[in-house]
């Protein structure tokens, strides 16, 4: 028992870490077991199905090993020499059987799904387009059939597929919707196609699922499920003529300043995240939740002051790099904050 009890120290830390990570992979909000898509409900099908199986397997092959254990174990004073058995052709065709008709039943209804889940809507008249682009570290979403282009905010109409196209602009990234559906990576120079659906309103957390650089983990994104009606109110509204700040001294720095990279409307580059409505969006760099903290206006200010504060690596210089004095940052903030869609 002494000798054990080292190996236990050991292994505590270990078996705690594992509790806590499991938990954190548990919550609702990013979670594969809470589905909320036709899609994410098949899959969790097929994991349900497959643990079973698992678990059916492990069981009787402890019960029988067990069994086998107790009864045939030698027994005190027992010297003699067990009796040699070359083979059971009864047992081995039932241990080569059970097999088959487990992989049949785990075969059959996977291979159905996968196929189904790559069908191809790119020339579906009644999908909704969408072209994501990941980059270090946010993401880009184009609605091609409607010509305007958004950031971190992915709005998509419920009934409807969205079929995605899927590039990246940089490094290897992955699309991945945990409640929704699974991942699919996007690659620099190549692309890659899914489709979703999104039966219900609501919003729903999107991830990088694949090692991308520094701030990896805050490469985030929300996807937000809303009726056709206020979706055809959303592009409407991304379609109408840019709202620039009302101050002539203000609007000519966020020009010069701002629009070489971003864009509002159709004013400025495409380099950086699209700004259109920026006041009605979830966060602030994805990650800058705006129902917590001191808002959007605070967290708005926080990010243009010192993005690499809040996320390492990323593209953008900070205030003092781009010659904003804290007027010009407070004042942009302001603009920004309140440059809202109504839909």
């Amino acid at each position: 028992m002494m000798k054990r009890w080292p190996v236990m120290k050991r292994l505590l830390p270990l078996l705690t870490g594992l509790v806590l990570l499991l938990t954190a992979c548990g919550r609702e909000d990013l979670s594969t077991l809470n589905p909320q898509g036709p899609v994410a409900e098949k899959q969790f099908e097929l994991m349900k199905l497959s643990i079973g199986i698992m678990t059916l397997v492990v069981i009787v092959v402890f019960a029988i090993c067990i069994y086998v254990l107790i009864r045939f174990r030698r027994r005190k004073g027992d010297k003699a020499i067990p009796k040699q058995v070359e083979g059971n052709h009864k047992l081995e065709v039932i241990w080569t059987v059970i097999p088959i008709i487990l992989l049949l039943i785990l075969g059959v209804p996977t291979i159905q799904n996968v196929f189904g889940f790559a069908k191809d809507y790119s020339n579906d008249k009644d999908a909704v387009q969408v072209k994501v682009t990941a980059h270090q570290y946010w993401w880009e979403f184009e609605y091609t059939d409607y010509g305007i282009t958004t950031a971190q905010d992915l709005i998509v109409p419920t009934g409807k597929k969205i079929s995605f196209e899927l590039v990246a602009a940089d490094v290897k990234h992955s699309f991945w919707i945990p409640s929704i559906g699974g991942k699919m990576d996007t690659n620099p120079g190549s692309t890659n196609r899914m489709f979703l659906e999104f039966p219900k309103e609501g919003v729903f957390r999107g991830k990088c699922a694949e090692l991308c650089g520094p701030s990896h983990a805050l490469m985030e994104f929300k996807a937000k499920a809303v009726s056709p009606e206020s979706f055809d109110r959303w592009v409407t509204a991304m379609k109408a003529p840019a709202v620039m700040p009302a101050d002539a001294e203000l609007a000519e720095k966020f020009t010069s300043q701002c629009l070489s990279c971003h864009a509002v409307g159709e004013n400025g580059g495409n380099s950086a995240p699209n700004l259109t409505g920026i006041g009605s969006r979830e966060t602030v760099a994805g990650i800058l939740f705006n129902d917590e903290g001191g808002g959007i206006e605070q967290h708005l200010r926080d990010w243009i002051t010192d993005p690499q504060k809040i996320k390492m690596g990323a593209m953008m210089p900070n205030a003092d790099d781009a010659g904003l004095t804290p007027e010009e940052i407070e004042a942009i903030a302001k603009y920004l904050a309140e440059y809202t869609l109504e839909y």
